[in-house]
């Protein structure tokens, strides 16, 4: 949630509680959450990805701004500790590509983080981006690359390995059981 537009006082308090309710506002208004990513029908990795306007502003150029859903950005990644190292942020990668491309998206954008970097590993580290074909436009802040896909209609995602499901989708049949 850190950069979904928020209240300022959930965000200056945090925590899951404050967190939990503005992500469901999202969810219930229908707007794209992102991904996960489940191995042998458990979830183990997350990938937010959504239209660039659903975002705080991350940086990056303001282009494509009469067209709302041409830019859609990937704001955060999670692979549980157990099952990194296998490959499954690039297959995650590849199917937020195809959800964007699906949507109508011409461009991903992503700010990534060298694999060295001492924060902002959340976001994603920039060789994931550049194996997946991304350009590296260049630094927002002073740890984030501005990473970008321009993609078309018959972009080539290969089937992941993981399956991934709307997060949107997920919430909801989970929250529903609480």
């Amino acid at each position: 949630m850190l950069w979904r537009p928020m209240a300022a006082a959930a965000r200056r308090d945090g925590g899951k509680e404050a967190r939990k309710p503005a992500l469901r506002r999202l969810v219930d208004a229908g707007v794209p959450i992102g991904l996960l990513g489940y191995r042998d029908g458990e979830p183990v990795a997350w990938c937010s990805v959504a239209p660039r306007e659903s975002y705080r502003a991350m940086g990056g150029p303001g282009d494509f701004a009469d067209d709302a859903n041409a830019v859609w950005s990937i704001g955060c990644f999670f692979v549980r500790r157990d099952h990194r190292g296998g490959g499954l942020s690039g297959r995650l990668l590849a199917a937020a590509v195809e959800r964007a491309r699906k949507a109508g998206a011409l461009v991903v954008e992503a700010y990534p983080v060298a694999p060295d970097s001492p924060s902002y590993r959340f976001m994603g580290l920039t060789t994931v981006f550049e194996r997946a074909g991304f350009a590296d436009l260049g630094m927002v802040g002073k740890r984030r690359h501005l990473m970008r896909l321009e993609i078309s209609r018959s972009w080539p995602a290969g089937p992941p390995l993981v399956a991934p499901q709307p997060a949107a989708a997920s919430a909801r049949s989970r929250t529903s059981r609480e």
